[in-house]
């Protein structure tokens, strides 16, 4: 079970012995993952705590908003993802000013040293940190023989020759490449909140759909998803249809992520969904009235049927893995 830290104040005197991993883990992708894996072999063979130091929010929306990416995921889903790669202990470090500002030196000492223990730190290579970003792979290791800790250093993972990044995956989502977002990624792209209500004319006069108050993370394409929707409450899930788009035939023009469950649900309705985002069906257009919509979404659902037939038969064709 892992415990979170919010403060160099919390952490202080409980956080080490530890190897820590180090970054801002956007997504937790396979890239960090690699890292994350890494870090706990180093842990586990010295007896050490497995710890993961990441930030918020993310230190480019305090030294240059205008540039701050929207995230993959949230917060609450990151720690999350963080506990199921293996993390022990997590410091959520508030990024301040101040932070921003700490020589690299500094953030060693402070922050690595003195409040987390840290026996061995893991990054990745290419891994800035402090005052303008002024410390590097190579400050790292210097100050690491200095004041006592290990580094590591992870090079690039690739997959299917593409370099995994945060940045790589937030451009597949807003174009709609959920297939390739998801090789990144190691799962599907998804979005998950509170469960809100719409207007009521969907309902009434096209299909009725589950509708999800979009977050501060990045947004899908415009358009029509096959996707799988899981009750955050009690885990169950619904092959279903998504439209990631601003309803233009109701003359909307607030984004809305509407999700059309294939089947029923039993007993009471979802209050948290999470929404897998698996295969982009079309762009999101303006119908003349809505009972064409209605025949379009229904054709969606037929598509969507259809995918989900093809992916039964691919996984009973395809041999379990023997562990």
């Amino acid at each position: 079970m892992k415990t979170v830290y919010r403060s160099l104040a919390e952490a202080r005197d409980e956080f080490g012995p530890c190897a820590v991993a180090i970054g801002n883990f956007d997504g937790v992708h396979l890239g960090h993952r690699t890292l994350l894996r890494q870090t706990r072999q180093i842990a586990w063979s010295n007896g050490w705590k497995t710890a993961v130091l990441t930030f918020d929010p993310h230190p480019a929306a305090v030294v240059a908003p205008e540039r701050a990416p929207r995230l993959i995921c949230s917060l609450q889903e990151r720690l999350r993802l963080l506990e199921q790669a293996g993390a022990e202990q997590i410091l959520v470090l508030p990024f301040t000013s101040q932070v921003a500002k700490m020589p690299p030196e500094e953030f060693i000492v402070k922050v690595l040293v003195e409040s987390l223990n840290a026996r061995t730190v893991i990054v990745g290579q290419n891994f800035h940190f402090g005052y303008k970003q002024a410390g590097n792979a190579e400050v790292m290791a210097r100050l690491g023989d200095r004041f006592g800790f290990g580094a590591h250093f992870i090079a690039p993972v690739t997959c299917r020759g593409e370099i995994v990044s945060s940045t790589a995956i937030r451009n597949h989502v807003c174009r709609g490449q959920m297939t390739r977002a998801g090789r990144l990624l190691g799962r599907c792209f998804s979005m998950e909140g509170e469960i809100v209500s719409g207007h009521g004319v969907g309902s009434k006069q096209t299909v009725p759909t589950l509708n999800l108050r979009p977050g501060p993370e990045v947004m899908p394409r415009r358009g029509v998803y096959i996707t799988e929707a899981e009750d955050l409450e009690d885990g169950r899930r619904w092959q279903s249809i998504t439209n990631a788009g601003v309803r233009p035939t109701f003359g909307d023009h607030e984004m809305t992520i509407e999700t059309f469950l294939l089947s029923p649900f039993d007993g009471r309705s979802p209050e948290r969904l999470r929404i897998d985002f698996r295969h982009f069906l079309r762009e999101e257009r303006r119908f003349p009235n809505p009972q064409e919509l209605k025949t379009q979404i229904l054709k969606d659902v037929g598509r969507a049927q259809a995918y989900w037939r093809r992916m039964a038969r691919f996984r009973a064709a395809t041999p379990a893995r023997k562990y």
